[in-house]
This record gives structure tokens, C-alpha cells and sequence, in this order.
């Protein structure tokens, strides 16, 4: 099923979708005169759910799923003219992206912070990790993109990683403490929801298709996506959920590194072809997005 908006944080192992019904791919590929595609799909070696349901899904499309076997681009599609695309944590993307010439989107980190107070539902800063050790009450404390510490709430300032194990420049995100009694996780391809799953209840893992509460969900996502403020690229994962005190937004994240949990797996795979694609493919309005890749000597 294909989701769109209606016109009116903890990380988990993604689950099992149930069957869905598959859709048209957003990227560009191109066939030969065999019929097969040109198009990759490069999964991390360490393949979860999500990475099996998108293998799968690219194998419908009449895609190449390839599975790397190392934490390095693979020595068959350097070079190549193919189109590769890639899925799989910060560190893969990281380890592959630059040889193999990809652009991998991912949210500004300030996104959440310069957002209405109205969609956070509570106070939302980027500072530093040295600000943020000296805070004197709890606060919900994370890295903005890669997972370097734990993302919870902390008592106070002392209780986050000390000097030795991180340096105070470490950007971080501090945000007042709110309980999200539900949360939802939204595949988002050019302002539009392609693929949507609850992911948990009172914080405690729960993945479900949205069901019932779809209407509630994509009436707060529309809300959200039509705000003035922040701009997103034009693929990626936004998380929302009813707090006590109404509707608010749990983060975004790079759609090419999070789990599908309950999601269609063929909306999943749109938003991802487009997060992590070819450079040369990238659209001019994306590249404020893109990840600074590192350049890795084999």
C-alpha cells in the first residue's frame, strides 16, 4: 500500500512486514537489451530485516541486490557503469560511499531544533557536548546523526560521556523530556509519506502497521511537511507520536540507515533509492543534504 498524507526514539531491530502490494520505483534505471538492470541495490554486510525485505523488493523490480561481504565497496562495482544504490548504517555508508561515487542524504542536524515549538511540543537545542555536561536536571541527550553515545534521557550533565571518551566539540541535540505514547516512523519521498509503521508504545518496542491510527498520523505528518521552517531533503525518515500534550515530531534520520519495522518494504525502497543513490543523479535542491563522506585508502 501506498501511503500518502491526508489533505486536511529509541532504535529497535526492525520486524517482519506482512505482504503489500508493489509499487513503482523513483530512481532512475536503465535496461539492456537482456532485460537486465543496471541498477544496484548494496546491502551492509550485516543484513537486518529491513535489508532482506529490500533485497526482495529491488528482486521484483528486476534490480541487483548485492550483498557485500566486507565493510568495503566491492571490488566488481568499482568502476562499473552501474547505477549503485546502497542500504545500510552510517559506518557502511561511510565505508562505500565515496568509491562508489554515491550521495547519501541525510537530515540537516538542526532540523529538530529550528522547528515551530508547536510541532516539537518541547524545548529542542544543538550545542556541544561540553555545553551539555553541564547541565543540572534530566534532559533527553543525542548525537544528532551517528550514534556515537547512547540517545536517552540523562539526570544531568555528569552522567554523559567524560572528556576521555568523547571531545566537548561533539555536537549534540538537548531536549526537554516528554513521554511519546505512541511512536510512528514515516518513509517521506518530495514532501509525501510513501511508507509508514508504528514502531513503539510508552517507549517499549511494539511494530504494527498504522491501522487504525493511520488517519491521526498522516493528518500531523501533512501538518508537519507543509510547515514553514527546516527544510528536509527530498528523501528521508521523520518519527512522530501523541505526547500527553497533543501531536509532536521524535526526530528525523537518513532514510537509507533506519529500519522499515511494519512499513510496505516497496515505499521503503523508494525513499531509500532516492537517499543513497549516484551522485551525478542528484538533485540541485539536495545537495545542502548531503554526507560528508570520508575518503578511505584500501
Amino acid at each position: 500500500m501506498r501511503i500518502t498524507p491526508a489533505t486536511t526514539t529509541p532504535a529497535h531491530t526492525p520486524a517482519h512486514t506482512p505482504a503489500h502490494t508493489p509499487t513503482h520505483t523513483s530512481a532512475h534505471t536503465t535496461t539492456n537489451t537482456s532485460g537486465a538492470t543496471d541498477t544496484v541495490l548494496l546491502l551492509a554486510p550485516r543484513i537486518n530485516e529491513t535489508g532482506l525485505q529490500l533485497r526482495t523488493a529491488a528482486g521484483r523490480r528486476g534490480l541487483r541486490a548485492f550483498t557485500a561481504t566486507s565493510w568495503q565497496a566491492p571490488e566488481e562495482l568499482l568502476g562499473s557503469a552501474a547505477h549503485v544504490h546502497v542500504y545500510g548504517g552510517p559506518l557502511f555508508g561511510d565505508a562505500v560511499g565515496q568509491a562508489l561515487g554515491l550521495a547519501l542524504l541525510e537530515p540537516a542536524a538542526t532540523w529538530l531544533a529550528e522547528l515551530p515549538r508547536e510541532l516539537t511540543g518541547r524545548r529542542v537545542s544543538c550545542t556541544t557536548l561540553a555545553e551539555a555536561r553541564r547541565l543540572r536536571g534530566p534532559a533527553f541527550v543525542k548525537p544528532p546523526a551517528d550514534k556515537v553515545f547512547a540517545a536517552r534521557v540523562y539526570d544531568d550533565g555528569c552522567a554523559l560521556p567524560g572528556p576521555d571518551v568523547l571531545d566537548g566539540d561533539t555536537p549534540v541535540q538537548v531536549s526537554e523530556v516528554v513521554r511519546f505514547r505512541r511512536e510512528y516512523r514515516l518513509f517521506v519521498l518530495d514532501g509525501t509519506v510513501r511508507a509508514a509503521s508504528r514502531y513503539a508504545v510508552d517507549g517499549e518496542l511494539s511494530v504494527a502497521p498504522l491501522g487504525a491510527d493511520a488517519a491521526e498520523v498522516l493528518a500531523f505528518a501533512a501538518d508537519v511537511l507543509a510547515a514553514d521552517g527546516p527544510a528536509l531533503p527530498s528523501a528521508a525518515v521523520v518519527d512522530v507520536g501523541p505526547t500527553d500534550g497533543g501531536w509532536a515530531v521524535v526526530e528525523a534520520n537518513a532514510a537509507w540507515a533506519s529500519g522499515g519495522y511494519a512499513a510496505d518494504p516497496d515505499g521503503v525502497l523508494d525513499v531509500v533509492l532516492r537517499a543513497a543513490g549516484p551522485l551525478t543523479q542528484l538533485p540541485s535542491t539536495d545537495r545542502p543534504f548531503l554526507r560528508d563522506l570520508p575518503e578511505i585508502v584500501r
